[in-house]
């Protein structure tokens, strides 16, 4: 929420320069350090207590080879944004033969293909009942397409910001981060009746943005 709240209130500057990529930059470096920091903590009180908590669903295998695991890595590395990729340049010439607007194209198209690698993150982990994997990979996501894709593209040349998202996706993108907040704080569990819901939330606005 406050990466979200941060990243509005630069956006009415107008534009985002090197600037305002150092302040989004600063508060994901304190956001990573304060997740490191917990972790060792977390780490520090299972070994004191003896207490190695391990999911006997999850499809495991301690035994595999260094080699193997590298392969996959590499594959999954390259593979995973290659399709992404391939997937946006063709959609993205479609719809500029259609005469759509590039916003349309980056609100809709390219954001789902740049998001298809989460999305088959999320689906993994919640197949396994790795549910704070599915739930913290989306979060964590967000944050970083926030404050470090912003920020670093901030060196490369300034981002304007276009008038329609400070009327309307900026408040979207912020009310769908208030969406969250029961799941994670009242501990509510994201059945089926709520995945159906907000997957029509996301298909009500794309229509509202392509209308």
């Amino acid at each position: 929420m406050v990466a979200t709240c941060l990243f509005i209130g630069l956006a009415f500057r107008g534009i985002f320069e090197w600037q305002s990529g150092l302040i989004l930059l600063a508060l994901l470096v304190y956001i990573l350090g304060d997740t490191l920091r917990d972790a060792q903590r977390h780490s520090a009180a299972d070994t004191k207590n003896n207490n190695i908590n391990l999911d006997p669903t999850v499809e495991a295998t301690p035994t595999m080879a260094w080699w193997k695991i590298a392969m996959y890595l590499t594959l999954g590395i390259i593979g995973l944004p290659l399709g992404a990729h391939i997937l946006v340049d063709s959609a993205s010439h479609i719809a500029r033969l259609f005469g759509v607007s590039e916003a349309i194209i980056g609100l809709t198209l390219v954001a789902l293909g740049t998001s298809l690698p989460e999305l088959a993150t999320a689906i993994t982990a919640a197949l396994r009942r790795q549910a704070d994997v599915a739930l913290g990979n989306v979060i964590g996501s967000n944050m970083f397409n926030l404050l470090a894709i912003v920020g670093l593209t901030t060196f490369v040349g300034p981002i304007p910001v276009d008038t329609a998202f400070l009327t309307f996706d900026l408040w979207v993108m912020l009310s769908a981060s208030l969406l969250l907040i029961p799941f994670v704080f009242f501990k509510w569990n994201i059945t089926r009746r709520f995945g159906l819901g907000l997957t029509a939330l996301y298909l009500f606005y794309v229509t509202l943005v392509v209308m």
